[in-house]
């Protein structure tokens, strides 16, 4: 099992998701961070990978141990720009 680390961004956007989705998104997290499965993708373009969660996306980065979270918010036109 690895590591879920949220960064001092990424821990503030996730306070603001409503709670039903917040627990979705961290069972998500947790899921990929025990067993790797989840809907995943690498970022083109760029170092770090993309996990979709229904209308949010989280973007992080990984190595053997640990993900470090470092965007997590709704779908939108300037989700991959901003982060």
């Amino acid at each position: 099992m690895k590591t879920i680390i949220f960064t001092d961004a990424a821990a503030k956007e996730f306070d603001l998701v409503p709670a039903r989705d917040r627990e979705t998104i961290f069972d998500a997290l947790s899921d990929y961070a025990i067993t790797g499965e989840g809907d995943v993708l690498r970022l083109s373009g760029r170092p770090g990978y993309r996990m979709r969660v229904g209308a949010y996306r989280i973007v992080f980065a990984e190595d053997m141990t640990t993900i470090l979270a470092l965007y997590i918010g709704r779908r939108s036109t300037t989700t991959y720009r901003r982060h």
